[in-house]
């Protein structure tokens, strides 16, 4: 064990209640501990690990701030509130935001003070960024923009948005993009939440835009690099993701893996999840240790897509094997439903492939 995730773990033992263990089922959905939990990581420098004092972070090597989150995930330390807004706004803001920008709004969106919703899905694109049909048209100092966002997660309870846009029709699809910093309570902003199956789910919503108005410096980035924008800060999405997911399918597999009784007709589907929760794990390192290294690591664009639909197939053998008695046990139960979820957020199943095919195998469009 290192000596910055011994001292993490030490941390924890310090911030979270002594039976948080025991009592894992209810502090998972309180608010308070969750929110308290992001204030103090943030104060004490393990929130982003691997950024510099004062803005949540230690000034890590990458290692180890690797070593500190893979620990925290397997400690189960509460969720952020709002996660976007530390895993993808806060990057995206630290690494293009003008200094204005990160003055106002970079310490609040680390410290969960301001909520922050994703712009970037929407019903004729789905997860296809370069396909969306939003447009900004600048008219001297300000953006009017128009369109539709959907699965747009807390958009609800969010005071900001990074909110991808056309703002070059004529340019090539991936050029013609703009990142911009939305205030939610701009005239012309409507929200409506969809409901879902699986009520312990953040809320996903649809966003509404008409003739919004937003100050043209608002724009985070270059004009026209809003692609460039979105990938960079999802790169810290995708590492949280698969983290996760290898968790949460080792630990949905576990009862099957310790059951004495299995079913022999099932032994083929446990030992395949069995074998693809690690390939996630392995995978997962060896993407870290490309990027360290500044090397290409096309097979990191798999990890999204094996990592959904592990988790999912985990969960789902997971409650076939419990049965009726999952019911009795409320936060499997939950886990198991958000699954639901996993081939939709970060990128849905369906564009991943799609990703894969072109990007990685050099496949046709058509």
């Amino acid at each position: 064990m290192s000596e910055p995730v011994a001292e993490y773990l030490q941390f924890l033992d310090e911030v979270l209640p002594s039976d948080y263990d025991e009592r894992y089922p209810q502090y998972r959905h309180d608010t308070s501990l969750r929110r308290d939990f992001q204030v103090a990581a943030f104060d004490e420098g393990w929130l982003i690990p691997d950024w510099e004092h004062g803005l949540g972070g230690r000034g890590l090597a990458a290692t180890d701030a690797l070593g500190v989150r893979l620990a925290g995930a397997a400690r189960k330390v509460p969720r952020y509130l709002n996660i976007q807004g530390v895993g993808v706004a806060a990057p995206a803001l630290k690494g293009f935001g003008t200094q204005d920008q990160q003055d106002r709004l970079l310490r609040p969106a680390l410290r969960g003070d301001h909520w922050w919703a994703l712009g970037m899905s929407e019903p004729d694109a789905g997860s296809d960024l370069a396909s969306l049909r939003t447009t900004a048209v600048l008219r001297g100092d300000t953006f009017i923009v128009s369109g539709q966002k959907i699965w747009t997660t807390q958009a609800d309870e969010s005071q900001w948005c990074t909110l991808y846009v056309r703002t070059d029709r004529a340019a090539p699809s991936h050029r013609g993009i703009s990142c911009l910093l939305l205030d939610m309570a701009s005239p012309g902003v409507e929200v409506r939440p969809i409901p879902t199956a699986a009520p312990s789910i953040e809320n996903f919503c649809e966003v509404f835009l008409n003739e919004v108005e937003i100050p043209a410096s608002a724009l985070l980035g270059p004009l026209n690099e809003g692609w460039r924008v979105a990938m960079s800060s999802l790169t810290h999405e995708r590492d949280m993701i698969w983290i996760n997911t290898w968790l949460e399918s080792t630990r949905a597999l576990e009862p099957a893996v310790h059951q004495n009784d299995f079913p022999g007709e099932r032994l083929d589907t446990l030992g395949r999840a069995l074998a693809d929760t690690e390939a996630i794990r392995i995978t997962g390192l060896r993407a870290a240790a490309a990027r360290l290294q500044d090397q290409p690591a096309p097979f990191a664009d798999i990890l999204k897509l094996v990592g959904s639909e592990t988790v999912q197939g985990s969960a789902r053998l997971s409650l076939e094997t419990a049965g009726l008695a999952a019911l009795d046990d409320q936060v499997t139960f939950d886990e198991r439903m958000e699954s639901l979820a996993a081939t939709i957020y970060g990128g849905t199943s369906e564009i991943q492939r799609n990703i894969i095919a072109e990007r990685v195998l050099g496949l046709p469009k058509s």
